[in-house]
């Protein structure tokens, strides 16, 4: 809007003295007793608007101020697919189920629909709101969860054609939800101890705590209180100078949510 608002008459005047009698801007403010940046700015309006000297005489104020102020039309915010968090949140149950990949169908069905990580945090926001537990919250860097997938990838062996299981390592920075992920022959101890190794360079540091699930590779007999490692796992954890802490027998809220 203009700093100084001008009557139909002195905008009358204005015109007049631009027009048709070729005064500067200057000129004109010091003649109708306005500021020159006024001035400047009814004059712009007033070509915007394509309005020149002489005004129609029919012309009224309401009309010229609508020519010269036009109402300008709030952009529409883009509406966006809206999921079915509760069908989602059952999703999440399913075994090898996780929120990335509900995320890729979601887009698969609707382009348009949400990115990555606004689907996520809304998840979130709905999750919150729905659930009367709580989760407490990570330190960024603190604690790397690990463990295998539930469910494996299908490996064809090209020479022979052979169809082989293989498992699905995963690392998690739970504050972040940065994941790595890598495919293994199998679960046993030198490719899971392999995995952490690739997980550290992938993450480009080594984390405080190692979070992994009670499984047979790096946790030798588990406990509720005290779970027993496997002595190479232990031996990796001192070499990185890092924390063991598996996650307690039957508690899932320790374990990682991508998981």
């Amino acid at each position: 809007m203009a700093q100084e608002r001008l009557s139909l008459r002195k905008i009358r005047e204005v015109l007049r003295l631009k027009y048709e009698a070729g005064l500067s801007n200057r000129a004109i403010a010091r003649a109708c007793r306005v500021s020159n940046s006024t001035i400047g700015e009814y004059v712009e309006r007033a070509k915007q608007a394509g309005l020149n000297w002489p005004l129609p005489e029919e012309l009224g104020e309401g009309e010229l101020y609508r020519k010269l102020f036009p109402e300008r039309e709030n952009p529409k915010v883009a509406e966006h697919p809206v999921p079915d968090w509760a069908e989602i949140h059952s999703e999440l149950a399913r075994r090898g189920v996780t929120l990335r990949l509900l995320w890729q169908e979601y887009r698969d069905k609707h382009p348009d629909g949400y990115g990555k990580s606004q689907f996520w945090e809304h998840y979130q926001r709905w999750n919150q709101a729905h659930t009367t537990s709580m989760r407490l919250p990570h330190k960024g860097g603190e604690v790397v969860e690990v463990d295998y997938a539930g469910m494996t990838v299908p490996i064809t062996n090209p020479e022979t054609g052979e169809i082989s299981q293989a498992a699905v390592f995963v690392a998690v920075l739970p504050a972040s939800s940065y994941v790595y992920a890598e495919i293994q022959p199998s679960q046993e101890l030198q490719y899971w101890l392999a995995g952490h190794v690739r997980a550290f360079a992938f993450f480009g540091g080594v984390p405080k705590i190692l979070r992994p699930d009670n499984l047979k590779t790096g946790v030798k007999k588990p406990n509720y209180y005290e779970p027993d490692l496997n002595p190479s796992y232990h031996e990796l954890a001192e070499h990185y100078r890092v924390a063991v802490l598996p996650a307690r027998v039957r508690k899932p809220k320790d374990y990682p949510e991508d998981l």
